[in-house]
């Protein structure tokens, strides 16, 4: 796509004009000029609207300096929500003890809503919220009794935050929101929290390819399940089996799913909240699909088929307030993962067609690198004539650019 500064270059080529001359055009100096034209500096919007009458760009060069403009304004006001976000993290880590007072209204809603909602709005919405529990811990206003119930509200509003930094593929911002998540947990008392802190920190250093790191998350999670409260255990247990499974240990990932399995039938009280912060059945089928495919094919595979397609058909048979649509998308890139390791290249592409029209603002981090790795399995010699190999590369490649 061509920028502001590479059209105003060639426009001045085309028109056979010096920069000298058409810096007395614009009513600037030439070394100004320059530096519109490198992009080193943005131009004002007067020398866009100055140049394009001079060198007869029929409205291009304005066009294009208020699309870059309001590129910029968005990503300066994201930027700006993340920092105070990362600050207030830092800050509910620091302090020795949160006092906090009433469980806050929307987090239920917020944690639900994440489902089928892009992460940057959710972003917003969580930051906003914590914002609140913050001043109230801040300034004291609160009820001796309502002290637990401010601290979860408080860490898991930092797990929301957590969530949405790593689906834009921030890993680190997404650590730090996850340790303040952790220190609420420890200040309320909440294991259920605590757990699936745990779990999150794992998921976390799973994206960045630190799997001896994750796995010690996980083996620290574990005690804080047990007794059949909640889906924590069935959680950890899956993503055990994605660490193992990435450690190339089939049979120990597998003996981890079956676990897993085990652990939801012992389950005897569901979980405090849904949405984000529940594992429903769909979630650990998904996972386990997730796991199998970064191992060597055949039996694995096999589970891997099974587990990814019940995970997409119970999401959408279920209701609205369960469906995880972006877990949903990439169940569908493990499928067709799965099905190129059992050489069903046809069957693949079927799997994936959902995901390859999805706009920019739904293309999570973690749909760009799974969609990557199945493009250069499809990219192997063996696959080099195979007509619908070739077309889901050149499409996935598309979705990335």
């Amino acid at each position: 796509m061509t920028t502001f500064p590479e059209l105003l270059r060639k426009l001045r080529m085309e028109a056979g004009w010096s920069l000298a001359r058409l810096a007395q055009h614009v009513h600037y100096d030439r070394t100004s000029l320059h530096s519109f034209e490198s992009g080193r500096r943005p131009a004002p919007f007067e020398v866009a609207e100055r140049a394009d009458e001079a060198l007869g760009g029929n409205g291009l060069l304005v066009a294009k300096w208020r699309q870059e403009d309001a590129a910029r304004r968005e990503a300066a006001a994201a930027h700006q929500v993340r920092a105070a976000a990362l600050a207030m993290s830092h800050d509910l880590t620091a302090l020795a003890e949160l006092d906090i007072s009433e469980l806050q209204e929307g987090v239920e809603s917020t944690a639900v809503d994440y489902l089928a909602c892009p992460p940057a709005p959710m972003m917003d919405r969580a930051h906003a919220l914590r914002g609140e529990a913050f001043e109230r811990l801040r300034s004291g206003h609160f009820r001796p009794a309502d002290r637990a119930d401010l601290y979860v509200a408080a860490g898991r509003l930092s797990g929301v935050l957590a969530y949405a930094l790593l689906d834009l593929g921030d890993a680190v911002e997404a650590h730090a929101h996850a340790v303040a998540a952790g220190r609420c947990a420890e200040f309320a008392g909440d294991a259920e929290l605590a757990a699936w802190v745990a779990g999150t920190k794992s998921l976390i250093s799973r994206f960045q390819g630190d799997y001896g790191r994750a796995l010690e998350y996980i083996q620290d999670g574990y005690q804080w399940v047990g007794g059949g409260h909640g889906t924590g255990e069935a959680r950890l247990r899956c993503g055990e089996a994605q660490c193992l499974a990435n450690l190339g240990d089939s049979r120990a990932a597998n003996r981890a799913l079956d676990g897993a399995e085990l652990a939801r039938e012992r389950i005897r009280r569901e979980d405090s909240i849904e949405g984000l912060f529940g594992f429903s059945r769909a979630k650990q089928s998904y996972y386990a699909g997730s796991s199998l495919i970064w191992l060597d094919g055949g039996h694995d595979a096999e589970r891997a088929v099974r587990e990814a397609s019940a995970a997409i058909a119970l999401w959408q048979a279920g209701p609205d307030a369960e469906r995880s649509l972006d877990d949903e998308r990439l169940a569908h890139i493990y499928l067709a993962t799965a099905r190129v390791q059992l050489d069903d290249v046809e069957g693949a592409a079927d799997a994936i067609r959902p995901v390859l029209s999805l706009p920019l603002e739904e293309q999570i981090s973690w749909i760009v690198k799974r969609a990557d790795r199945l493009a250069g399995m499809l990219s192997a010699p063996r696959y080099a004539g195979n007509r619908t190999a070739v077309e889901t590369v050149e499409a996935i490649n598309a979705l990335a650019a």
